[in-house]
């Protein structure tokens, strides 16, 4: 009965006995029966297939248990809704994949004459770039932040407006000034010219806001555009104990206090109290790094509906249980 004792380790026999089993839906008595060997052998040589890679099993979350996960952020965290999408095995197609349920979420929630003022960042940039189906609107797209160099840059609030814009058959409005001043003295002017106020005051009283949520390591963004030095992030964690920023600079505690910094006055756009008085506020953080700093962006107050990973989702569940 047992005519191929030793065969557990030949890769064609653990591949012929898992497309049978996986693919053909044989039952296990079957593929004993035909190979003349027993259940409890099959069952090993299938265990064998899965350690040895030749079967990988990835579970489909139904769309029911990623309703619910959103229905308990809603709860935990107070929020208008949850936006939560299904991980993925790498890290962009992760963030595409949040990126199509914030398009969609936008597509069927938008109407003619709204505002949405646009944070910067790869997450938000992959809003832009997803290529899901949209309904055309009227909407203006304003940028709530300055323009980074390289200028068409894809990261860039004004790069992405514009792609916004003409998905939507809408129009976008740039904030005609750098995202970056040394001068904290330069800044304050720059907030006071008139093209510039015009377009803030404008992204100030927005239907919606849509940023990103950064952590302050020294993957983050704003370190790559040489905004701040890695050891400027790592003096603001771990003196004043910041977890995150929105906006790329506006840093907060796990609490959800905010920190001030000298760094903070660098930067030309809206602020994170700012964001509070908008409708809605769509926080985004596709990466699995990012769950200390989407809880604190979360206690900020500022957020009111959170797009995020299924992992993610559960992670913040765990800390909210621990927390709050």
């Amino acid at each position: 009965m047992e005519s191929i004792d030793c065969a557990e380790c030949d890769t064609e026999l653990l591949t012929r006995v898992s497309i049978l089993y996986y693919q053909e839906g044989w039952t296990q008595d079957h593929i004993a029966r035909e190979h003349k060997i027993s259940r409890i052998k099959v069952g090993r040589l299938l265990k064998k297939a899965r350690d040895h890679g030749i079967v990988e099993i990835n579970i489909r979350h139904h769309p029911v248990y990623s309703t619910n996960l959103e229905h308990q952020l809603q709860k935990a965290f107070g929020l208008k809704t949850a936006l939560v999408a299904i991980d993925q095995s790498s890290e962009e197609e992760q963030r595409n994949q949040v990126a199509r349920v914030v398009l969609k979420y936008l597509s069927d929630t938008l109407r003619d004459g709204d505002v949405v003022a646009v944070g910067q960042g790869r997450n938000i940039a992959a809003i832009a770039e997803t290529s899901t189906f949209v309904h055309p609107r009227n909407v203006r797209f304003v940028s709530a932040i300055g323009g980074t160099h390289p200028a068409g840059d894809e990261i860039n609030a004004d790069h992405i407006c514009r792609k916004l814009a003409k998905r939507f058959n809408g129009v976008s409005e740039t904030l005609y000034a750098p995202a970056y001043v040394g001068s904290p003295e330069l800044v304050e002017q720059l907030m006071q010219n008139d093209t510039v106020k015009q377009t803030l005051d404008r992204a100030r009283k927005a239907d919606i806001g849509i940023v990103g949520i950064g952590d302050l390591n020294e993957n983050n963004h704003t370190v790559k555009l040489d905004w701040f030095s890695p050891q400027e992030l790592a003096k603001v964690r771990r003196e004043q104990g910041a977890v995150g920023d929105m906006m790329g600079y506006d840093f907060f505690r796990l609490d959800g206090q905010y920190v001030e910094s000298d760094i903070k006055g660098r930067i030309i756009g809206l602020t994170t109290s700012e964001l509070k008085q908008m409708p809605e506020v769509i926080g985004i953080a596709s990466e699995s790094s990012k769950v200390l700093a989407t809880f604190g962006a979360l206690q900020t107050g500022s957020i009111s509906i959170l797009a995020t990973t299924v992992n993610n989702a559960l992670a913040l569940l765990s800390l909210a249980e621990k927390h709050l």
